[in-house]
């Protein structure tokens, strides 16, 4: 604590004796630098530089140095005029200088000889080369985000058209994330690894990663991406920047209207979850209603002083989405699975012997016919399976999916915006933002309220939700004298989230699977997830798994306090600054369902050789394992602080050549929880539970700090010619993760506050129990109580009670980056770039992460017959058979790229941004992590080798002021003027997958299914039913080859490497019509019809990686994220 103290005073003092530049004041808004020459190309000092907002007829004056240069940092973003004047020189004067966020604007100025009372307007564009910067960004204009498609309208889309980012596979919770906020991958780091800065302050919940509050298109001025080396002023993300301004009023009143539409009437279907009429009519697509409506207005308060930004945005939907699934046939329900056997390939034996007992694979029986006996079936599972709709597809394989369905949500959003900004006087100036938000969603599964099941596709969640994010910025800036700035900075955001399954009843109980919905336990009361693996398998209940993380409790909010400095001395540009953040969480969670998550797998029937199939377990009752959360608790919080500081250069060296370098020193210390007992630490030296509280235990658990996380960045910028500059640079940075990495999600989802029971059986083959029996009791009250003391007289963890594990002292994912750029200007409004993009994390995830089991099985001594439980490396200690989720950060990832742009900025009625990206990315996987880091290393399941992006905006050339009929009458002029028309396209090469086999649980149960890969299983023409050549038959004994496949031995791991296979490409190209048009001098119309993947093109998923299971490189669906073509009309009005 007194550590903790000590470091902060001296942080208090350094800010508040020293001139610190910004931290985050870039973050809010742009730069306007150049250098004033005169006709001979010699600098010119002492010129008097005065540049004014246009649009608010503010005005700031600075002057150029001994060497020319001048700077005016602290601009708001949008359009400037730069007036420069000096004794015997005419004035010069450039206008439309627009300023970016987090941009510095080059205005270079060559005076002519004369009177300065003479003016000479500059009419030359400024130049597109980046030559103060070093990052690697792109920055989207306000026109881009409000006219370029986007499904939805959704902000979060247009990260995509930055250089190095591909969407990941799938998004959070959809009620936990309720604005569909995508989640993208940049330079091969993990999503949740990017950073977001809404007007300065953070922007990024510290649980998901995602943005807490997605803007409006209509409130964001501009944005920027930088995906790498930002500058030392930004930290707390190692994928990326992602900086966003919302818009301010100008001495103009003005405003918009909108309103957006579409439904199912002009959407095209699903080629295979929509191929079954869902009514008699012959329907196939289920009816869907999207509408979304608002406005905006802003102006003036004082003139020339405050002005005011408001909007508001309303979305009510009933988003439509089906689902294509397998569900037991008729006659599977009656026990005979002979027809889903023989098309699998396998036989399903006994799992007991003639008197009852439980045997092992070796001494098992076939079902004869691979039929199991009436007298034998479940009841329980039979009358659990009553829930569940029989086939409704008939002509396909016994192993396909045989069930199509549809439903539709109800989704209810409201968005408001307001923002304020005062000029008190030249030197200071103020604003403040409120946003407010809430969202109501509710969405039933596959199978209804009370079964619910898989969530449906373009839905993604099942249950209820109850969201409500705020957000609020403040600050002001003041201008100590021409070369001293300060700003000050409070941000707070807040998010409660509420989510319940659609259905509560004691279903499972009543049918006869005891021990899942508690009497006196409220969070048990709805139906269990119920899961059969394998071939044949089927999935029904509710879970995370299906995006129903209910019941949840969220209650998250964050303040934050910043002040930053700039100094400006000669040529040289200073910044400091600190950040300082307060994290508060409640988190009541259901990551296992809490009537329980079951799991039936093959080798509870397989036999000597292998087979077996989930069904079959199921329908014998016999649970291979179980997992749910127990808790009474509704109070155990977690907070934590965080403090970051910096200090960075700025140093134009010469005119051509400018250097940036600094340091970044990021502090966070060990969480804490909210009170004694409120929390629980897991000491795997000694078996401990160390609670909060008790015994001496800090309420932050004895964790370690580190304060050691310092992050250098350096950067050059070379003007080699006029129209070409070359920038190189090298940044490390840190990244807090998610999911409770660092924070949040863990100690207090353990022992004493909730305990996870996890019930693993002593090997694969066996079960933990019968659904007629039900699992044992798990009192969180009591437990501990009745545990024995360990050495430091904690009680000693319980077996079967899964738990979250930090290590001993605080680890940051670490992130070294570096680039090598190339920018050449072909034209005033044209340049073009190429760029070498590499990085490379330490203390990473391992894979998705955040964590991974380090009580997982080794394969060594598999094959001799040693149980699963005997080979856990906890399990002779402590006699722990249960996983764990530890929190390790302690993996490895490699990115190399090459990234080309080309940017053609809005003129001639034209605008172009593209880029294409090759690349290649590897990581570390969580499977077998613990044994061998090495064996899945390799190119992450999101990855794609070959991207390509682009998007523009073109103003058809006809009608009144155009290059044709330009002399149109007004009549004329409505028919023919005003047309305009915008795309973004995407093609991306294929997603890896990996190959498997059927039998691999006889030869392994440490997670890792991989056969041999002994020849080539491409084909010359891949179809969506023959992508890769599989085996002609099962692969039933040790040995066994068939085509560029074979069956590994007994207790090892085949050769097929983690997703070596290429799956398909992916197409897709979104474009918008748009009639603009003049109701009247200062209103204007706009209609806009909108086309969603306009070209219908079916981007595949991946196959089915089993090489010698009945859908070997077969293809059941879209790619994540694919949506078929969907038609949306809008109507706006501007004034």
């Amino acid at each position: 604590m007194r550590t903790k103290t000590l470091v902060s005073v001296v942080a208090l003092l350094l800010v508040l004796s020293h001139p610190v530049p910004e931290l985050l004041a870039q973050a809010v808004y742009g730069s306007i630098s150049g250098t004033v020459f005169d006709a001979s190309g010699a600098a010119v000092p002492n010129a008097k530089v005065t540049i004014t907002d246009v649009g608010r007829d503010v005005s700031y004056t600075t002057s150029s140095n001994e060497s020319g240069n001048y700077s005016q940092t602290h601009l708001i973003i949008g359009k400037y005029r730069v007036r420069v004047e000096v004794s015997g020189f005419k004035t010069a004067v450039q206008e439309n200088v627009n300023v970016a966020v987090d941009t510095v604007t080059t205005v270079d100025v060559t005076l002519q000889p004369g009177e300065v009372t003479q003016t000479v307007d500059v009419t030359a564009e400024v130049p597109l080369l980046k030559t103060e910067r070093t990052d690697v960004s792109t920055t989207l204009s306000e026109r881009s985000v409000e006219e370029l498609p986007s499904l939805g309208r959704n902000f979060t889309y247009f990260l995509l058209l930055s250089p190095g980012t591909i969407q990941f596979n799938w998004l959070d919770n959809s009620t936990e994330n309720p604005q569909s906020g995508i989640a993208v991958n940049v330079n091969g780091q993990h999503f949740t690894g990017v950073g977001y800065v809404l007007d300065g302050t953070d922007n990024r919940d510290f649980m998901y990663g995602n943005m807490i509050v997605v803007p409006n298109l209509d409130s964001v001025v501009q944005a920027k991406v930088t995906s790498a080396n930002y500058d030392a002023e930004f930290g707390q993300a190692n994928a990326g920047v992602v900086s966003t301004s919302t818009k301010s009023g100008s001495n103009e009143y003005h405003g918009s209207a909108f309103m957006f539409r579409r439904n199912d009437l002009t959407q095209a279907r699903d080629p295979f979850s929509q191929s079954v009429p869902i009514d008699a009519s012959g329907r196939l697509l289920p009816q869907s209603l999207w509408s979304q409506f608002g406005g905006s207005f802003a102006g003036p308060i004082i003139k020339n002083k405050t002005f005011f930004f408001a909007d508001y945005q309303g979305t009510r939907a009933k988003n439509a989405g089906s689902v294509l699934l397998r569900v037991p046939t008729a006659a599977e329900r009656t026990g005979d699975l002979s027809a889903l056997a023989a098309a699998a390939g396998v036989d399903i034996f006994d799992p007991q012997n003639a008197t009852g007992q439980a045997v092992p694979p070796e001494q098992r029986q076939q079902f004869p016919g691979n039929v199991i006996p009436s007298n034998r079936l479940s009841q329980p599972a039979l009358k659990l399976l009553n829930y569940l709709p029989l086939p409704n597809i008939t002509g396909v394989g016994a192993t396909e999916p045989n069930y199509s369905t549809s439903g539709h949500d109800v989704y209810n959003g409201n968005i408001f915006n307001v923002r304020v900004d005062h000029f008190a006087s030249e030197k200071l100036r103020l604003f403040g933002r409120y946003t407010f938000t809430q969202f109501l969603k509710e969405a039933p599964g596959a199978f209804g309220p009370v079964a619910g099941g898989a969530a449906f596709s373009n839905i993604g969640y099942v249950g209820r939700g109850d969201t409500r994010p705020q957000s609020v910025a403040a600050g002001f800036d003041y201008t100590v004298n021409l070369n001293l700035l300060t700003d000050f900075r409070f941000g707070l955001y807040r998010q409660r989230i509420f989510v319940d399954p659609l259905a509560t009843g004691s279903f499972a109980e009543d049918a006869g699977a005891l021990g899942l919905n508690i009497a006196n336990d409220p969070t048990t009361q709805s139906m269990p997830r119920f899961t059969a693996n394998g071939q044949g398998g089927f999935e029904f209940g509710y879970s995370l798994n299906n995006n129903c993380n209910c019941p949840l409790i969220e209650i998250m909010q964050q303040f934050q306090f910043v002040n930053n400095w700039s100094w400006i001395r000669n040529n040289h540009t200073f910044k400091f600054g600190a950040d300082f953040r307060y994290l508060q969480n409640l988190r009541v969670p259901s990551d296992r369902h809490r009537s329980g998550e079951l799991f039936f797998d093959p080798d509870g029937t397989r036999g000597p050789n292998g087979g077996g199939l989930g069904i079959a377990s199921y329908l014998l009752g016999n649970v291979s394992n179980f997992s749910r959360y127990v808790s009474n608790s509704l109070d155990a919080g977690e907070r934590q602080n965080r403090q970051f500081f910096y200090g960075q250069d700025t140093w134009r060296v010469t005119p051509k050549l400018t250097l940036n370098y600094g340091l970044r020193w990021e502090i966070y210390y060990p969480q804490t929880v909210t009170g004694d007992r409120k929390g629980g630490w897991i000491n795997i030296d000694t078996g401990e539970v160390m609670i909060a509280g008790v015994n001496g235990v800090p309420l932050n658990g004895n964790i370690q700090n580190s304060f050691t996380n310092l992050a250098p960045r350096l950067g050059i910028a070379y003007q080699v010619a006029s129209k070409t500059v070359v920038r190189m640079g090298y940044g490390r940075s840190f990244d807090v993760g998610t999911f409770g990495s660092i924070f949040g999600h863990s100690v207090t989802q353990n022992l004493p506050v909730l305990g996870i029971q996890n019930l693993n059986p002593p090997n694969n083959f066996e079960s933990v129990f019968n659904l007629s029996q039900g699992p044992p009791f798990l009192d969180v009250n009591t437990v501990l109580d009745a545990q024995p003391k360990g050495p430091n007289g904690n009680p000693l963890l319980p077996d079967k009670v899964r738990s979250f594990v930090y290590p001993k002292k605080m680890r940051l994912s670490t992130l070294d980056a570096w680039n090598f750029t190339v920018q050449h200007q072909l034209s005033p409004n044209l340049s073009v770039e190429a760029a070498y993009v590499g990085n490379k994390g330490t203390h990473m995830f391992a894979g998705e992460g955040p964590d991974y089991d380090f009580n997982s099985p080794s394969l060594v001594g598999f094959a001799q017959g040693v149980s699963t439980d005997a080979r856990r490396p906890f399990f002779d200690k402590f006699g722990w058979t249960q996983g764990f989720r530890y929190f390790g950060n302690d993996a490895n990832n490699h990115y190399n790229s090459l990234q080309t742009k080309v940017e053609k900025r809005f003129s001639e009625s034209y605008s172009l941004l593209a880029h294409y990206t090759y690349s290649h990315a590897k990581n570390q996987e969580s499977a077998y992590y613990i044994w061998d880091r090495t064996f899945n290393y390799g190119r992450p399941e999101w990855q794609r080798n070959h991207v390509f992006v682009a998007s523009n905006i073109f103003e058809l050339p006809f009608g009144k002021g155009k290059k044709f009929l330009g002399g149109a009458s007004r009549p004329l002029d409505l028919v023919v003027g005003g047309w305009q028309t915008n795309f973004n396209l995407i093609w991306m090469s294929g997603q890896g997958f990996t190959a498997s086999y059927a039998n691999c649980g006889a030869d392994e149960d440490v997670g890792v299914c991989r056969p041999d890969l002994v020849g080539d299983p491409t084909v010359s023409n891949p179809t969506r039913d023959h992508w890769y050549e599989g085996t002609t038959t099962t692969l039933a004994n040790n040995g066994d080859t068939s085509g560029a496949w074979k069956r590994p031995a007994v207790g090892t791991l085949g050769n097929a490497g983690r997703n070596t296979l290429s799956g398909p490409g992916w197409f897709n190209t979104d474009m918008s019509f748009f009639k603009n048009f003049r109701v009247t001098e200062r209103v204007k119309g706009q209609f806009r019809a909108e086309s969603f993947n306009v070209f219908n093109h079916v981007s595949l998923g991946n196959p089915d990686g089993c090489v010698d299971c009945g859908n070997a490189g077969h293809i059941f669906s879209l790619a994540p994220n694919v949506i078929m073509r969907r038609w949306q009309f809008g109507m706006r009005f501007d004034f």
